[in-house]
């Protein structure tokens, strides 16, 4: 099974650059973060003329998370248990469903603005429920297959972003946020994508503004991170590089693992 994520930055602006990317890649089930719209609001035939089925959960113009399979879409859930909300909103940031025997969350994590500000509280707070809900499931069962796949907004190395000091006193880069990162990996979620993919320059995300894509000026912050089950069934990995490169789409590339359970 082929399972990816990406964040789309608006899924109908780019339900083209979708479709095309579920064609060439053959993916079977995809995580979406930042589909910037509510259910009701997508146009969906295409997909369904594919054979893919779609869970959505979006509020309003902002964030929005969706799971897209052509294996089965099951028991899905919006949110996390005891997940925080901002300003008293339960954001859309979470959805999970069963794909092809697969446990499946899109995760979409806050940014957290700046490091003085309530959204960076926010952001450790969603992750430390992320990991406690992993945690969780894991003493239940195991073996359970289960992938957390999203926009985590966290460089978790020095490694991970093109100048370690263009990113001083910004986040995605400091020591809390990558603590939490470490509490998912310790608690026994890994970064399925980074045994295939651990090279110097190995980003998912290259900002718009400065031609920062062409310069190779990026940051590694979209992970699939994987129960041990899931970890070791993996047979491949792939950053969409070439999606990236393509006029009018995200400025995050789709993340891409093979699995064989």
């Amino acid at each position: 099974m082929r399972i990816a994520s990406w964040n789309i930055n608006s899924l109908r602006a780019r339900m083209g650059r979708l479709l095309d990317v579920l064609d060439t890649r053959q993916i079977d089930a995809i995580a979406l973060q930042e589909i910037k719209a509510k259910p009701e609001q997508l146009d969906l035939a295409e997909l369904e003329a594919r054979g893919y089925e779609v869970a959505a959960h979006g509020l309003n113009q902002w964030n929005g998370v969706a799971i897209v399979s052509r294996v089965g879409l099951e028991d899905v859930e919006i949110g996390l248990p005891d997940m925080p909300e901002y300003d008293g909103v339960a954001e859309a940031r979470a959805i999970t469903a069963t794909v092809g025997g697969v446990r499946l969350t899109s995760l979409y994590i806050p940014n957290g603005r700046e490091i003085d500000h309530a959204h960076y509280d926010y952001k450790l707070e969603f992750l430390d429920c992320l990991t406690e809900h992993g945690r969780s499931l894991l003493a239940k069962n195991p073996s359970a297959p289960i992938v957390f796949a999203g926009d985590f907004n966290v460089a978790p190395t020095d490694a991970d972003v093109w100048d370690p000091s263009f990113f001083e006193g910004k986040t995605h880069v400091t020591p809390p946020e990558r603590r939490r990162i470490r509490a998912l990996e310790e608690a026994g979620f890994r970064d399925a994508t980074r045994d295939w993919l651990d090279a110097p320059g190995t980003f998912t995300y290259w900002d718009y503004t400065s031609r920062r894509f062409q310069k190779k000026q990026g940051m590694r912050i979209d992970f699939l991170f994987s129960s041990p089950a899931v970890h070791e069934a993996a047979t491949g990995a792939m950053i969409d590089t070439e999606e990236r490169a393509q006029k009018g789409t995200s400025d995050h590339a789709p993340i891409i693992l093979d699995v064989s359970l």
